[in-house]
């Protein structure tokens, strides 16, 4: 079911150590031989990871009430747990409800579509053991008059909230690693994010040194499907229907819809179940031991392998500031997630050191490594950035946009992303001042004017920049030849900082474009002159860049260009 949406804890690399779970290899209920009014019973958690009862009454069947062919079982259920939180939670599906045989009838995933509520939507546990997931999915199930009346008639719930049917139990993803004020700034800056949305939720911290182990991941208890792990997680709590042998499902809708998967699985450790008087109550728990791998994202659920994790790939961001220093490192197992923890996970490492909002500056040295159509790749690129509000924030884009669009490519596997950063609370900075050709024996100012040069000679000019502090600095002479042929002809300088431009790594969309944009881009920290002269037909034209300076550059400035006899 939904995620429990604070997942949280020190998270294992490999397979848990712990002895495996339990196999419950349940055996189905057919939906075909149930009746209203059935006595049902169940098994949930709601606090800790040992699944406790829960009781209730089938109200009906919905068929065709999921997909064509997919029918969805109604009943209202009941427990000390769902009475205190108001209804069934996010992070109760999964839970396996029974016959009074003991026989598996589905898997809680689906509430009242007004709100809290301790009417559920069942998922068929026949459909659940084959693992499907080829049809469309279905955001909404019509509640019919008749079993609206009796929902009506058997809960608090009025016919009219009834007759809005039923919805999938919500998934928002959990967060953890970095503040979610932040993190949604950041997303939104970013263009939006796939994984962090308005219903995602804050990841806590466990308070002691154990975990839950993977043995703990059986019919009723918590489980978590991982995308990513460390200083950023991304994940998704529910609940297990079933274990059997090496195998276990879940949830009893999909996470995703993917189809096939590669997400981690992972225990969890609930801490408790909190109300929401305005939605659904949620489930706060902490990831434990990552033990598998969920390899089916199907409309009846989620299923997994227990023993070796997915293979992983390092998102690192190496922090220097005022002496201080810090490594923070995320293992990504999904595609998915790399956009997404490369912005974060920069951004939570530059909070816990720099340990502020501040103005200031840092350089940054990317290296990213990966496959493209199996050959091995390594892009590298350095830039500047400067703020006068917040560092942290400012530098946290430009390699994650690369490393989305590398993330998109069919024929692109990441497998390793390094950031190495050094911070400084120096906000200042430069710009394009002045432009001055050298005429005369002596400079003389053609800002905005116009540059005369003879035909054959040397047009010699050299920039003048201003510091944020008052200060000034004169660089960047360039001697550049006229040929004979532009006699008469007229053009145009210009020198402009690379800081002038933002969000030029948003444009590449294919991996030669990323390739030269990290090889040709002007830097933060750079100036560029570029020179044309003439009218289009024939054409002079010579471009120059700057070594990098000590602070970023900004401005623009122009001069026209007249060549004489």
């Amino acid at each position: 079911m939904a995620g429990a949406m604070l997942l949280t804890g020190v998270v294992a690399v490999g397979p848990s150590a712990a002895a495996a779970p339990a196999p419950d290899c349940a055996v189905p209920f057919p939906v075909a031989d149930l009746t209203s009014g059935a006595a049902v019973h169940g098994l949930t958690v709601s606090r800790g990871t040992t699944p406790q009862e829960f009781t209730g009454e089938v109200l009906g069947v919905l068929s065709d009430g999921i997909a064509p062919g997919l029918d969805m079982v109604v009943a209202e259920l009941d427990s000390p747990a769902i009475d205190a939180a108001g209804g069934i939670w996010q992070g109760m599906s999964g839970s396996p409800v029974y016959a009074e045989d003991g026989r598996l009838i589905g898997a809680v995933a689906y509430g009242l579509a007004f709100g809290s509520s301790p009417v559920a939507g069942i998922t068929p546990f026949e459909d659940m053991q084959g693992y499907l997931g080829a049809a469309k999915p279905a955001p909404a199930v019509e509640v019919g008059p008749r079993l609206a009346a009796r929902i009506a008639a058997e809960t608090d719930a009025t016919r009219a909230e009834a007759a809005q049917g039923l919805r999938q139990l919500p998934m928002p993803m959990g967060v953890g690693g970095v503040d979610l004020s932040r993190a949604r700034k950041a997303a939104r800056a970013f263009g939006g994010s796939e994984l962090l949305t308005a219903d995602s939720y804050r990841i806590g911290r466990s308070a002691g040194p154990a975990s839950a182990g993977i043995d703990t991941v059986v019919a009723g208890g918590n489980v978590a499907a991982v995308l990513s792990h460390g200083d950023v997680t991304f994940a998704g709590v529910g609940s297990v229907t079933s274990v059997c042998g090496d195998r276990v499902v879940a949830f009893g809708h999909p996470m995703s819809f993917t189809g096939k998967a590669r997400l981690g699985l992972a225990a969890a450790d609930a801490v408790y179940v909190q109300e929401d008087p305005l939605g659904v109550p949620f489930k706060v728990a902490n990831l434990g031991d990552l033990g598998g791998t969920i390899t089916d994202d199907r409309l009846a659920g989620i299923a997994g392998t227990f023993g070796a994790a997915p293979p992983s790939a390092p998102v690192t961001s190496k922090l220097t500031f005022e002496g201080r220093s810090r490594t923070g490192q995320t293992q990504v197992l999904d595609k998915s997630a790399f956009a997404d923890v490369t912005l974060l996970g920069g951004l939570a490492n530059h909070d816990r050191l720099v340990d502020g909002v501040i103005g200031g500056s840092e350089t940054q040295a990317w290296t990213i490594r990966g496959t493209r159509s199996g050959q091995d790749f390594r892009l590298r690129y350095a830039d500047r950035y400067q703020s006068p509000d917040d560092i942290s924030f400012t530098g946290a884009f430009d390699l994650a946009n690369v490393v989305y669009t590398l993330s998109t490519l069919s024929n692109v596997t990441i497998t390793a992303v390094t950031n190495d950063v050094a911070v400084s609370d120096d906000e200042r900075r430069y710009r394009v001042a002045k432009i001055y050709q050298r005429t005369g024996g002596r400079w003389v100012d053609v800002t905005g004017g116009t540059a005369r040069v003879r035909a054959g000679k040397d047009l010699v000019l050299r920039t003048e920049l201003a510091g944020s502090d008052g200060t000034t600095r004169t660089f960047f002479r360039q001697d550049i030849p006229v040929p004979k042929s532009l006699r008469g002809e007229r053009g145009i300088v210009s020198v402009v900082g690379g800081n002038l431009f933002q969000d030029e790594f948003f444009e590449p969309t294919t991996f030669d474009a990323v390739q030269k944009m990290m090889r040709n881009n002007l830097r933060n920290d750079e100036a560029a002159l570029s020179l044309l002269i003439g009218d289009g037909r024939s054409t002079f034209e010579r471009n120059r860049t700057s070594d990098p300076l000590p602070r970023v550059v900004g401005g623009q400035k122009q001069v026209r260009v007249q060549v004489v006899r």
